[in-house]
């Protein structure tokens, strides 16, 4: 072998070796798509994630989404991220089945995909990582109003889209458990598509349509905040009370003001965080996403995946004036 042709040899495995290190250290990098931008509780998500990432080390968090809460825009969104060959998408759908064929693409691309919050159809993503138990959250949703309610009254509920997957099966679940509370009728639910405006005005509209209204359950940390809104706008403070599921650092003028008497939420810093370790034990072989199996989620704990490759984070927390201040300016 020719001196010119070992330096030649010699070159190429440094080059090599120099290529394969750097190749190591290139960090996981696990999109975090929220259904749309500008929303609290997914800014609380986005900073729990990045909490796992410092854990993890070599994690890079991409919080993203659409400026809309559009199936469309989530599709927009999704393409982008498998063009930037992410590691990982982990997304609160917009629409369960618009978002299949995407993410069934990026799949076919390596890129690991999990559904969190709002979940998207089994053969779109690789598992599902739910806030709380949906029989948990529709009991406590209904139980939040009742509980105000001695004598009973009319409730309307104010939603997300139509289509999110997670508002419709907590609606579901409360409607089941409605016989428990024979005295209570629920009038109407309508649509606030998780934009302030909107829901603004269809609280509005359940007020002047239901006169008799008594209190208004909003499940979307959005539509909990424009209604509570509307009702002190409306000067109906101590007539209809709201509550629902949203943020105590959102939530905290409605207690004390009395538009709303409590509410309930889980820690969504901790729903991001538990998301990104799911999402990096996926990607990087950790765990393998089938029912039975155990995948380990740091401080949270761990989660064990059902027969749907599905798994619940925690039950919801229930804030009032009690506790309120301890909580508002944490998430």
């Amino acid at each position: 072998m020719t001196f010119t042709r070992r330096l030649a040899i010699g070159v190429s495995l440094a080059a090599s070796l120099m290529g394969t290190t750097a190749m190591a250290q290139d960090p996981v990098r696990i999109a975090l798509v929220a259904k749309s931008l500008g929303n609290g509780f997914f800014e609380a998500a986005a900073r729990g994630a990045e909490e796992a990432a410092a854990e993890l080390g070599n994690t890079e968090i991409i919080y993203t989404g659409p400026t809309d809460t559009t199936a469309e825009g989530q599709i927009e969104v999704i393409n982008s991220l498998i063009a930037q060959r992410v590691d990982a998408i982990a997304i609160s759908a917009n629409d369960p089945d618009a978002l299949v064929p995407a993410l069934q693409k990026a799949m076919q691309r390596g890129i690991t995909v999990i559904s969190w919050d709002s979940g998207v159809a089994a053969e779109g993503r690789e598992m599902h990582l739910a806030p709380s138990s949906d029989e948990l959250i529709g009991k406590t949703i209904i139980k939040l109003a009742a509980d105000h309610l001695p004598d009973g009254g009319k409730v309307a509920v104010l939603s997300a889209t139509s289509t999110s997957t997670n508002q419709n099966t907590w609606i579901a679940e409360m409607n089941k458990v409605m016989g428990d509370y024979p005295n209570i009728e629920v009038v109407a639910t309508v649509y606030g598509d998780d934009l302030a405006d909107k829901s603004y005005r269809e609280a509005q509209g359940l007020m002047q349509s239901h006169p008799d209204l008594d209190a208004i359950i909003a499940p979307t940390s959005v539509g909990i905040v424009a209604a509570a809104q509307a009702v002190a706008d409306a000067g109906m403070i101590g007539k209809v009370n709201v509550t629902g599921l949203g943020l105590p650092s959102e939530m905290a003028g409605a207690i004390d003001s009395g538009a709303s008497q409590s509410f309930a939420i889980w820690n969504p810093v901790d729903l991001g965080y538990t998301t990104a370790m799911i999402a990096h034990a996926l990607a990087t072989d950790g765990a393998t996403a089938e029912p039975g199996a155990t995948i380990g989620t740091g401080r949270m704990g761990s989660v064990t995946l059902d027969d749907t490759n599905s798994a619940a984070m925690s039950e919801p927390f229930t804030y009032d004036k009690s506790n309120i201040e301890e909580f508002k300016s944490i998430f």
